[in-house]
This record gives C-alpha cells, sequence and structure tokens, in this order.
C-alpha cells in the first residue's frame, strides 16, 4: 500500500508509473471500481493501460468531473488506452457480501485486458487475493495516480449508461438520474412499487422493507 503526502496530493500524476517503467514494467494498469453504494445494479470495475506517449489531459478522479467531462476523457481513453471492463450482479454481491464483490470486479477486469500488465495499480488499501501478477494499493489512488483515475472515469461512464438503459425498464425508480443510489425518489419508489431484480436485497434499506 502507497501513502503521499499533502503536497502529491492536489491532482493524479504519472509519477508511480514512470518509476515502474524505470524499474523494467513496460506496462501498468490502473484498477478502480464504482458503485458500492446504489441500492440498485451492478458493481462495476475498470482496468485501464495508459499510453504514456498518449495521456488524455486533465484526467482526474470522476467523482469531481462534471458529467459532460466524463464523457469527453471516456471517448478519448477509448481510443487512446487499453482497458477492459467487469460488472459484479445484485444477485453475486447478495451472495458475496458488497466488499468481495467489488474486489472480484477489479479482478475480473484485469483477467479481461487484452495485454497482460506488469504491474497492476489498484485504488484502496487491499490488493484482491485472487488477483494473479504484482499488485500496489494506493489508498485514495483515484485522486493520486492517473491510470486509476482513468479506470475511475471509464467504470463511471460504464455503469452510468448500465444504470440508465435499465430506467428504460424501470422508470419509476428515477435511476437515469440517480444511478441506483437511495436518493428520496428512489426510496419512495420501492415502498410504493416494491424491488426489481436489480436491487440489492442484502442492503439494509432493502432487507427492512422486504422484512416489512
Amino acid at each position: 500500500m502507497i501513502g503521499f503526502s499533502k503536497s502529491e496530493n492536489m491532482f493524479p500524476n504519472f509519477k508511480i508509473e514512470q518509476d515502474l517503467i524505470s524499474n523494467g514494467c513496460s506496462t501498468i494498469a490502473g484498477v478502480d471500481e464504482v458503485g458500492r453504494g446504489p441500492l440498485a445494479g451492478p458493481v462495476t470495475a475498470a482496468a485501464v493501460i495508459l499510453d504514456p506517449l498518449n495521456i488524455p489531459e486533465n484526467l482526474n478522479d470522476s467523482k469531481v468531473l462534471s458529467s459532460k467531462k466524463r464523457e469527453k476523457l471516456f471517448d478519448e481513453l477509448k481510443s487512446s488506452s487499453i482497458f477492459a471492463i467487469a460488472h459484479v450482479s445484485p444477485k453475486e454481491i447478495d451472495k458475496l457480501n458488497i466488499l468481495q464483490a467489488s474486489l472480484l470486479a477489479m479482478v475480473n477486469a484485469v483477467s479481461n485486458l487484452k495485454v497482460t500488465p506488469n504491474h497492476i495499480l489498484i485504488d484502496g488499501n487491499k490488493v484482491p487475493e485472487r488477483l494473479v501478477g504484482q499488485a500496489t494499493a494506493v489508498v485514495k489512488g483515484d485522486s493520486k495516480v492517473l491510470s486509476i483515475a482513468a479506470a475511475s472515469i471509464i467504470a463511471k461512464v460504464t455503469r452510468d449508461k448500465l444504470m440508465r438503459d435499465l430506467d428504460s425498464e424501470f422508470p419509476v425508480y428515477g435511476w437515469a438520474k440517480n444511478a441506483g443510489y437511495p436518493t428520496k425518489c428512489h426510496m419512495n419508489a420501492i415502498v410504493k412499487y416494491g424491488v426489481t431484480p436489480y436491487h440489492r436485497r442484502s442492503f439494509r434499506p432493502i432487507y427492512n422493507i422486504l422484512c416489512g
């Protein structure tokens, strides 16, 4: 696990990747996941291998970017990087718990890459046990490491689009706007209309409603 001083924590940079490249690692993947907190939809992870000579400008943690900026960077990353995505379904989340489902999504995203990375940079404080290869966990890596920031953008844009698609099937829950998070609109709709196959039944608000 890697930490940073406050002065290094302003914007994500390519320092860790450059250090790894200098030590012989030619291919570095950044990995992040989104969707731990929602009551509906999958948890989604992305693994991204940036081209050191063609890194899109203004990469940052997806949470601090506007939707318009995320979409623009997503398109730029699609054409300039190697990436893979993985989803873990609500049913699997209920079976595994959200932490293990998030770790599984990250492992699967790395496995889906068409190029095997020499080193993997994971957002968070834990390297998944099932991950194959050399890896380093970086706390708040999406705000510190460019490869992880890129993964956060890919994962966020992909999951948000998926939730918009699901919204067309179940429009009363407002997923196009709330992405499955427990907003007032979402909670009221659950009470009024019940749960869908895309809801996480093990999450306490859903569990409490189901148990009366």
